[in-house]
């Protein structure tokens, strides 16, 4: 199983509903409003890298209201 953080920058004002979409998304495990240089942070889980890529890619950076994604695998040192 592969986790990740993805930090987003989202349109003025759209931070809420962003967070209340992506919660909805199999594999998010959380989605939460934040303060500071992103407005949600997202935790997410995958079988592999590949499906966090694709997973990313193919459903979070659709939403709509989003501008920026930084994608932060967890690393186990």
């Amino acid at each position: 199983m592969v986790q990740a953080y993805i930090l987003i920058q989202t349109e003025v004002g759209k931070a809420t509903a962003v967070a209340e979409t992506i919660g909805k998304i199999p594999g998010i495990i959380t989605a939460e409003d934040v303060t500071g240089p992103y407005d949600v942070i997202v935790k997410a889980e995958a079988d592999t890298v590949d499906d966090l890529g694709r997973m990313v890619v193919a459903t979070v950076q659709k939403v709509e209201g989003i501008t920026r994604t930084l994608t932060c695998p967890v690393v186990h040192l």
